[in-house]
């Protein structure tokens, strides 16, 4: 017997604000039979293939500690210095930088609710340092 993630949940303040945020980011798209809308207390999104989702469900509290579990985020069109320019404009916050001199490395970010996630460098950027 096995079992497999049916979806990846997180809590939020603002449920519609956190899914049309992450919506922008990862490209992904909701249910047009049930779209979410301000207020909703449940949001997901839906990578365009279907096979991955995200629900972003609302609770009473700010977002505490450190994240024990987070997003690592590979770019799929362009450099992780033109992804991480664009995160940041949509609003993300830089946490850390743990980029490194050979161009190895990841940039810490954190959402607009303080949750945490890493830009990594392209495919195409790890094809061309081999």
């Amino acid at each position: 017997m096995t079992a497999f993630i049916s979806h990846t949940t997180v809590d939020s303040l603002d449920a519609y604000a956190q899914s049309r945020w992450w919506q922008n980011v990862l490209d992904y798209v909701e249910d047009p039979e049930d779209p979410n809308l301000p207020g909703h207390v449940e949001c997901m999104i839906f990578s365009r293939d279907g096979r991955h989702r995200l629900l972003f469900i609302e609770v009473p509290d700010a977002k505490q500690v450190k994240n024990r579990i987070h997003f690592d985020l590979r770019p799929t069109e362009d450099n992780r210095e033109t992804e991480l320019a664009r995160l940041l404009e949509l609003g993300a916050t830089q946490v850390a930088d743990r980029r490194k001199p050979d161009g190895g490395g990841w940039v810490v970010l954190a959402d607009p609710e303080g949750n945490e996630f890493c830009i990594l460098r392209s495919e195409a950027e790890l094809r061309a340092a081999q």
